[in-house]
C-alpha cells in the first residue's frame, strides 16, 4: 500500500513543479511585455511540461487503481504500459537537461526578483530532477508491476516521435515571444536555424535512438521482475527497510546463476 503514497506524493510534486515553471513564464512575459497566449501556449508545448503533466495522470491513475485493488496482482497491463510510455521519456528529460541544457537560462532571468528565482529552481530541479530519480526507483522497485510484450516498444517510441513531429512542425509557424525572430524551438539543439537542419535532425535521431534502447530497459527490467516476483514471492513487494539486503541478494542471486554448458 505504501507504493500508493509513493506515486501520489510524486505527482503532487511534479504538480507543484509545473505550476512554479508556469508562475515564472506568466511573470517573465508580464515583464518582458510579450504575449501571454503565445508564452503559454509554447510552454505547454514543452516536452518536459506534456511529459510532467502525462506523469501527474499516470501515477494517479496507477496510485487510484492500487488503493482500490489491495494485494498481490499484477498492474492492468493498461497501466503497466502508461507507466512504461512516461518513464522512458522523464529519465532521458533528466539526461539530455542536466547534459545539455543546465545551466543556460533565459537572459530575462538576470532580472528576476527573488521569489521567481526560487520558483524557476523549484521547477527545473523537480522536473529534471526529483522526477526522473522518482521513475527509476519505480521502474527497480515498485510492488505489482507487470511486465510488457516487446511490441509495447512501438508505444513507448511513438510519443516522443509524434511530439517531435509536432514540435518541428510548429517551430516555423510560430515567432519568439520575445520578438528575436519569426520561429519557436522549445530547445536549442532543434533550432535549424542555430546549426542547420543537418545538426537538428542529427540530435533528433540519436535521441530517438536513445528512447529505443531505453524502452527495451525499461521493458527488459519489467519482464525480468515480473517473472523473478512470480518465483520468489516472499520479496516481490519492497520493504524499505530491507531495500539494502534486497538488492545484494539480487545479485548475489546473478553472480551465482548456474551457466550453461561451456562450448569448449
Amino acid at each position: 500500500m505504501r507504493w500508493v503514497w509513493f506515486r501520489v506524493a510524486a505527482a503532487i510534486v511534479a504538480g507543484t513543479g509545473v505550476l512554479a515553471g508556469l508562475l515564472v513564464n506568466v511573470d517573465r512575459a508580464m515583464r518582458d511585455g510579450q504575449d501571454l497566449g503565445l508564452v503559454l501556449a509554447n510552454y505547454f508545448s514543452m516536452f518536459t511540461i506534456v511529459s510532467s503533466i502525462l506523469s501527474i495522470v499516470v501515477l494517479s491513475v496507477a496510485a487510484h487503481w492500487m488503493r482500490r485493488h489491495p494485494g498481490t496482482s499484477p498492474e492492468p497491463a493498461g497501466i503497466a504500459l502508461a507507466i512504461a510510455a512516461v518513464t522512458g521519456p522523464v529519465i532521458l528529460l533528466g539526461v539530455v537537461f542536466n547534459v545539455l541544457l543546465r545551466g543556460a537560462p533565459p537572459a530575462i532571468a538576470a532580472t528576476d526578483p527573488l521569489w521567481v528565482a526560487n520558483l524557476d529552481s523549484w521547477a527545473t530541479e523537480t522536473l529534471h530532477v526529483v522526477l526522473p530519480a522518482y521513475f527509476v526507483f519505480d521502474l527497480l522497485f515498485a510492488s505489482r508491476r507487470r511486465g510488457l510484450r516487446w511490441g509495447s516498444l512501438a508505444v513507448i517510441v511513438s510519443y516522443p516521435l509524434v511530439w517531435t513531429i509536432y514540435t518541428m512542425l510548429r517551430g516555423e509557424l510560430v515567432p519568439n515571444p520575445d520578438g528575436s525572430a519569426e520561429w519557436w524551438y522549445p530547445y536549442g539543439f532543434l533550432d535549424p536555424h542555430i546549426a542547420g537542419y543537418g545538426s537538428a535532425f542529427g540530435y533528433i535521431g540519436g535521441i530517438l535512438f536513445a528512447f529505443l534502447l531505453l524502452g527495451v530497459a525499461i521493458i527488459g527490467i519489467g519482464r525480468s521482475r515480473e517473472r523473478y516476483a512470480a518465483t520468489h514471492p516472499g520479496v516481490a513487494r519492497l520493504r524499505i527497510g530491507a531495500l539494502p539486503g534486497q538488492v545484494v541478494a539480487w545479485f548475489r542471486r546473478l553472480r551465482h546463476r548456474p551457466s550453461g554448458p561451456s562450448a569448449g
